[in-house]
């Protein structure tokens, strides 16, 4: 079995570690159990780019025990955690290529040993496995039959992919599934994000001012966690409707510029590209901290700030202090990568209970199609979105009501009014 990972050695604790998070992703549980009685993915073979978490392991799991045949590598080159890697090597024999802290070269060579299994089915995180595929693997394109995607800035790209005409096989958006992003990226961004910042800094938010960069789904749960953490929290934004709701949620609404004069932490959520540059560099506060929890680390133009400081050094593990040439000192986390993998551990287990549902149910439905679909980018179906919603809900032991037959004629019907 080929495979490149740190240690082996390391698999005994990243065991542990997955037998703890299973026991919070009881969905994603149930839907294994079934799959290693029907099998619904014998002989398909599936190359997934995902952050090599513990609860990829899961997921990995249960991929293998629907028949899959599994490569793995990480989707960014400071989230995979070594021990799992290795626990998947040893005691799962999946052949994973990750090693946390990888460099440009090595995370690419990584991607291309995933592509060497010659996949039917893709399963990618951020869209660097499709695109390696689309542009430096073309030849491989034919035997792709479909895949899903994980994440906003994912989906930006392979719609961009498939406006463009170039997009060569169908892929399902699982981040848009409202059993995916309205807990996953809110509750798991928002509680994984501010944890990897305090881990990094040992910092107090409360009364700092917290400068949050983005207003979609991640950012609203930062926004949310840095308040209940004390903080004052100040939101930029370019949209209007969700400037509008950061404000009516009782946030501060200002541009990046303001913010930047004022803030002391800052973190950028947005999936764009230079939302805090040279400008803003200039203007911040001695000590400022900067960080990132969109997917790509181009949200902070790194560029800029090496090019402003006179010097830099690691202060702390994953805190780089950067002195500008004025004197003043920017801190940045992570490398500018997510913070909330780069310093801490992910998303909490509960939460990716749901999305890997999503990515494993997704999977099944584009393999036992009669049919393969047409190449657009797809949304999750309705019916897997409610399922994994149901036994969600069930899992925790929570009942919810039924309508009546009465109640879905009332609602069927457009005479019955007062």
């Amino acid at each position: 079995m080929e495979f490149d990972i740190k240690d082996t050695k390391l698999a005994k604790q990243g065991k542990l570690r997955v037998e703890w998070a299973k026991q919070s992703m009881p969905v994603l549980e149930r839907i294994r159990a079934r799959f290693s009685k029907e099998k619904p993915l014998r002989s398909v073979r599936l190359g997934a780019c995902l952050h090599v978490t513990t609860e990829t392991a899961a997921l990995m799991h249960t991929l293998k025990a629907g028949g899959a045949k599994l490569r793995l590598c990480a989707s960014n080159p400071l989230s995979t955690q070594d021990d799992v890697a290795a626990s998947l090597v040893k005691h799962d024999r999946i052949p994973v290529f990750a090693i946390k802290g990888e460099n440009n070269r090595t995370y690419y060579n990584h991607i291309d040993a995933v592509i060497d299994l010659k996949p039917m089915y893709t399963m990618d995180d951020g869209a660097d496995l499709i695109s390696t595929l689309h542009s430096k693997r073309k030849e491989l394109l034919g035997l792709v039959r479909g895949g899903t995607e994980e994440t906003t800035t994912g989906i930006i790209r392979l719609r961009s992919m498939a406006a463009a005409g170039v997009l060569k096989y169908p892929i399902i958006a699982v981040n848009d599934a409202n059993t995916k992003h309205l807990f996953d990226n809110r509750y798991g961004t928002g509680q994984s994000t501010i944890d990897g910042i305090i881990r990094a800094t040992n910092r107090l938010l409360a009364g700092s001012r917290f400068v949050v960069c983005g207003y979609g789904w991640c950012g609203r749960g930062v926004a949310m966690r840095a308040r209940g953490m004390g903080a004052n929290v100040i939101v930029t934004e370019v949209d209007p409707l969700r400037a509008l709701e950061a404000v009516m949620d009782g946030f501060s609404v200002m541009p990046v510029k303001k913010a930047a004069e004022v803030g002391d932490v800052f973190c950028t959520l947005t999936g764009d590209v230079n939302v805090i540059s040279k400008p803003h560099f200039k203007v911040m506060k001695d000590g400022a901290i900067v960080c990132n929890s969109g997917h790509f680390n181009v949200e902070i133009d790194l560029p800029a700030l090496e090019s402003s400081a006179k010097s830099k050094r690691q202060i702390r593990p994953f805190t780089t202090e950067y002195v500008l040439k004025s004197g003043k000192r920017i801190n940045l986390l992570g490398d500018g990568r997510l913070i909330n993998l780069a310093a801490a551990e992910g998303h909490p287990p509960s939460v990716m209970d749901m999305s890997f549902a999503n990515q494993a149910l997704c999977i099944e439905y584009m393999v036992t199609r009669k049919k393969t679909l047409p190449v657009e980018v797809y949304p999750v179906p309705t019916a897997i979105d409610k399922l994994i919603a149901k036994e969600k809900l069930a899992a925790m032991d929570i009942a919810i009501d039924t309508l009546t037959r009465e109640q879905k004629k009332y609602l069927a019907s457009w005479d019955m009014g007062t």
